[in-house]
């Protein structure tokens, strides 16, 4: 049940950042966007990975590496997050 929960949350997260997106109510390159993909997808491969859910083990984990590349993208080119 706990693991439902947790999937659930990183799925919200995913999802929120999207929408939010796609209702012009943030940037593809905001701090916002960029963690909530971030947490969301590590948090959804962490589980695929446990769960050997291989396929999506490797959206998820790709999704991360994208947001983290991102993230770091951002840092190199703004700054840090305040």
């Amino acid at each position: 049940m706990f693991e439902q929960i947790v999937q659930i949350a990183g799925s919200l997260l995913i999802l929120s950042a999207f929408v939010a997106t796609q209702t012009r109510r943030l940037k593809h390159d905001s701090w916002t966007y960029l963690v909530l993909n971030l947490v969301g997808s590590a948090t959804l491969a962490v589980l695929a990975l446990q769960e050997q859910q291989w396929g999506f083990l490797l959206l998820e984990g790709v999704w991360a590496i994208v947001s983290i590349a991102g993230v770091i993208t951002k840092l190199r080119t703004h700054g840090e997050p305040q």
